[in-house]
């Protein structure tokens, strides 16, 4: 399961629309905001019953809480901290690069502006994390 982090719904919408074209099938949860991701990843209020996601996609731009507030809390708790973070967003500031890494983000990827070009990168994200990579949560789920 995918957790998209993102405040914009037209990103969000175009997710989901390069997603119906994955070759892998990935279930999909998205929350607006990083307030509403952490209670979605500590199972409080509406996300009691939320699925333990094997990747989350974090926009840095986020409103409430930031995305490399919500990174931080993540990786720094126990029991979240295997999951894989990747940081998606417009930022191409050195800076947000740097901090995004050193709060222990697995990978930083630029959003591409362009249609084709944000399908494609999302194809070769899933690709890579879903069929490439072993997941933590693949390795729990066959011990």
């Amino acid at each position: 399961m995918l957790l998209l982090i993102e405040d914009n719904p037209a990103d969000v919408v175009l997710l989901k629309e390069a997603l119906k074209e994955s070759p892998v099938p990935v279930q999909l949860s998205t929350v607006p905001d990083g307030t509403e991701a952490l209670a979605f990843l500590h199972h409080q209020g509406r996300y009691h019953q939320a699925p333990r996601p094997d990747l989350i996609v974090l926009d840095l731009n986020l409103p409430q809480l930031t995305g490399q507030a919500v990174l931080a809390q993540v990786k720094n708790d126990e029991q979240l901290k295997q999951i894989p973070v990747v940081v998606l967003t417009s930022s191409t500031e050195p800076g947000d690069v740097a901090q995004s890494y050193e709060l222990g983000a697995n990978a930083y990827v630029h959003k591409p502006l362009e249609l084709e070009e944000f399908f494609a990168m999302v194809h070769e994200l899933i690709g890579f994390w879903y069929q490439r990579v072993v997941l933590p949560s693949a390795v729990a789920t066959s011990c």
